[in-house]
C-alpha cells in the first residue's frame, strides 16, 4: 500500500513538472496515471481538487502579468461548456470515457508533434471556440489543457503571462466542475487523504517547473511532454480496448 502511495505520488509530480513545462497543465498526463490506482469517476474529482492547487501555485510562481481580454474570451465558455460537460459525464459508461480519453490524447500528441507550428488566427471567434472545446472536453475527460494551449499560442505572450493566463482561467474550470463532480458523487471521503499530498506536489512540480523553464529549451522539453502524452493515450486506449 505504501509502495503504491509513493510510486503514485512521484508520477503526480512529475505530471506537475511536465504539465507545468509544457504549458498544458497536468491533468493531460495526472488522469490517465492516476486511473491505474483509481476508478475514472475518483479521478475526475481528484484530478479537478488538484488542479485547483496546481493552478493557484501557478498564479502564485508566474505572476508577472496576464492577458484579461483572454481570460473572458476563453474563460467563460470554457465554465459554461465544463459545467455541461462534467454534468454529461455521469450518463456516459466509464470505459467509453476512457477510450475516448486515450484516443484523444492520441490524436492531440500527434498532431503536435507533427504539426509543431500549428497555430490557429488569433481572433476573438477562435478564442471562443477554443473555450467551448477545453471546458467541454474537461467536464468529460478530466483534461482540456492542449486545446487550449493551442489556442493561447496564437497570441505573442511571455512564457510568464502564458503560463499565469492559462492557470487563471484553468483555476475557474476546476472551481466549476469541482462542484459538479461533487454533486454527482465524484469526491469520495476515502480519497480526501490524497489532497493535502497533492497539494504539495503541486507546489514542488511547479517549481521545479519554473527551474527548468528557465534553464533549458522549451521546445525540447514539450516534444518530450507530448512523446509521454502519446506513449500514455496509447497504453490507455489498448487496455481499456483489450477489457472491453
Amino acid at each position: 500500500m505504501i509502495d503504491q502511495l509513493l510510486l503514485f505520488i512521484i508520477l503526480a509530480l512529475v505530471a506537475e513538472i511536465f504539465g507545468t513545462v509544457g504549458g498544458f497543465g497536468s491533468s493531460m498526463l495526472f488522469v490517465p496515471i492516476a486511473g491505474y490506482f483509481l476508478d475514472f469517476h475518483s479521478v475526475l474529482g481528484i484530478t479537478a481538487l488538484f488542479h485547483v492547487a496546481s493552478n493557484l501555485s501557478k498564479i502564485a510562481l508566474f505572476r508577472n502579468g496576464f492577458n484579461k481580454q483572454l481570460i473572458f474570451y476563453i474563460g467563460i465558455p470554457a465554465v459554461v461548456f465544463v459545467i455541461l460537460g462534467a454534468y454529461l459525464s455521469r450518463f456516459i459508461s466509464t470505459q467509453y470515457l476512457e477510450i475516448i480519453l486515450g484516443a484523444f490524447l492520441i490524436i492531440i500528441g500527434l498532431v503536435l508533434l507533427i504539426a509543431k507550428n500549428l497555430k490557429i488566427a488569433p481572433t476573438p471567434t477562435n478564442s471562443v471556440i477554443g473555450g467551448i472545446l477545453s471546458g467541454l472536453v474537461a467536464g468529460l475527460l478530466g483534461t482540456g489543457g492542449a486545446i487550449r494551449g493551442v489556442v493561447l499560442s496564437a497570441y505573442v505572450m511571455k512564457v510568464e503571462v502564458f503560463i499565469a493566463t492559462s492557470a487563471i482561467i484553468d483555476l475557474a474550470i476546476d472551481l466549476s466542475r469541482s462542484v459538479v463532480y461533487a454533486s454527482n458523487g465524484y469526491i469520495h471521503q476515502h480519497d480526501l487523504y490524497l489532497v493535502p499530498i497533492l497539494v504539495v506536489v503541486s507546489i514542488v512540480g511547479t517549481y521545479i517547473g519554473r527551474l527548468i523553464l528557465k534553464k533549458m529549451s522549451e521546445q525540447q522539453f514539450r516534444n518530450a511532454v507530448l512523446v509521454m502524452v502519446l506513449l500514455t493515450g496509447t497504453i490507455t486506449l489498448i487496455r481499456n480496448i483489450y477489457t472491453f
